[in-house]
């Protein structure tokens, strides 16, 4: 059954602790690595959503085998590895609007080659993948854009690998470097391959979690600082056994946001001082705004000290979770300034003009450039129906808004389209009302 809406009543305070699904980064670079890999692995705690359902099908579609196997713990997948050779040099492939699945996928296909159609929802036809497909045509593969050039939907053909050096721009998405550095070691069977960056690489965090994760599987990657990378010849992927997906700390964002701003404490499990993600640094963003945080190896508790304090920083690193600060600015003592953060504008949607939008509502004062935000909180909430773009995070974040008891007991705030929340948290809305008794 889907719902149209979700009224959230207000909620003065929160406490509790929340046991994250796991990461949407991390689980979809999983399942490829694993795919091209040699060897079976077995997958803890994949992330059970839209997105990582879109790859599942995707692999098996190519002739992947895989199961799911229940245990009194959670799940584990086994996956069965190909060794970069794919069973089917034919598919037909619906990515929805899952960028992490759709851009390695298409590098992996593109340089294996095959007679390949990638498409997906009419927001994934607007996401810009150009870059990718430039940087890959030019090594010698063969991807025909379908559509409008530069955006899926995409067809892919037998190619010829050819380069030795590669380059790619880096300032549009970090997940294009991902895509490159994922499938390198399947183009560099007789001579290295180096793939150099064009421009400012922006998200870097997330190409640590996918060099860490190429190491976990075996591979050795070369670095020049962020300008370039370098796989030497002869490399192939090797299972690791038994991998297990860390707790995803985008969605961690929302409940340490939520301890920051209704008191506390709330303690979120997955993911803490060991974490490979990079936007576990959110948590050192919150302590910029006042907040008390505390950290264990896979767990962080955030409670509030109070107003929080505004913040002017540049959040070019962790662009997803930094959608949260948006919000916490609505509780803060004056204007907030997030900076450095176009990759917002070639999201699920552009999300520097629907947060503006949606936060106008509530009654913040909004300036909106083509890199930055600022926010200046209103003296009283306004109670709202929130607009969510089809965008999980806009959905996700914008629950925040009924937390605070100055916006007076019973007013409610309205989140059209919930459900949009499937791309990565399913069941956030249950985990949410959970800390906000």
């Amino acid at each position: 059954m889907t719902h149209e809406y979700i009224d959230l009543q207000t909620v003065a305070h929160v406490q509790g602790a929340v046991r994250l699904p796991g990461s949407k980064s991390i689980s979809n670079r999983i399942l490829l690595l694993s795919a091209l890999s040699q060897g079976d692995v077995a997958i803890v705690d994949l992330l059970a959503s839209d997105d990582t359902a879109v790859m599942l099908a995707a692999l098996r579609s190519l002739g992947v085998q895989w199961t799911e196997e229940q245990t009194a713990t959670g799940t584990i997948h086994h996956v069965k590895g190909v060794a970069g050779v794919l069973p089917n040099k034919s598919a037909d492939l619906f990515m929805g609007n899952a960028g992490t699945a759709i851009r390695p996928l298409t590098a992996a296909l593109a340089v294996i080659g095959g007679d390949y159609t990638l498409h997906g929802v009419p927001r994934m036809h607007e996401r810009p993948i150009g870059d990718l497909v430039d940087a890959l045509n030019a090594a010698g593969t063969n991807v025909e854009y379908t559509g409008n050039p530069g955006f899926p939907p995409l067809h892919i053909k037998q190619g010829k690998i050819h380069a030795q050096r590669l380059s790619v721009r880096g300032d549009v998405s970090s997940q294009f470097l991902t895509a490159l550095l994922m499938v390198a070691p399947l183009m560099a069977r007789e001579h290295a391959i180096a793939i150099d960056v064009v421009g400012e690489l922006i998200s870097k965090p997330y190409i640590e979690i996918t060099l860490n994760l190429i190491r976990r599987f075996g591979v050795t990657v070369e670095q020049n600082g962020w300008e370039s990378f370098t796989i030497e010849p002869g490399q192939v992927y090797q299972s690791p056994g038994t991998i297990h997906v860390e707790g995803d700390a985008s969605s961690a964002s929302y409940f340490l946001a939520a301890g920051a701003i209704a008191g506390g404490p709330v303690r979120v499990e997955g993911v803490g001082r060991d974490s490979i993600q990079g936007d576990v640094r959110f948590a050192a963003a919150l302590e910029q705004m006042g907040v008390q945080i505390t950290m264990g190896d896979n767990w962080i508790e955030a409670r509030s000290n109070g107003v929080l304090k505004a913040i002017d920083a540049d959040f070019n690193h962790i662009p997803d979770a930094a959608m949260t600060i948006a919000i916490a600015a609505l509780y803060a003592d004056g204007t907030s300034t997030l900076r450095n953060i176009a990759s917002w504008r070639v999201k699920e949607t552009d999300r520097i003009a629907a947060m503006a939008t949606e936060l106008r509502k509530v009654g913040a004062i909004v300036e909106e450039g083509a890199d930055y935000i600022k926010v200046t909180p209103p003296a009283v909430i306004t109670p709202a129906t929130i607009d969510t773009y089809d965008d999980h995070r806009m959905a996700m974040c914008f629950s925040l808004v009924s937390l605070d008891g100055a916006a007076r007991k019973g007013n409610v705030m309205r989140i059209n389209d919930p459900q949009c929340v499937g791309k990565t948290f399913p069941e956030y809305f249950a985990a949410f009302a959970a800390i906000a008794k």
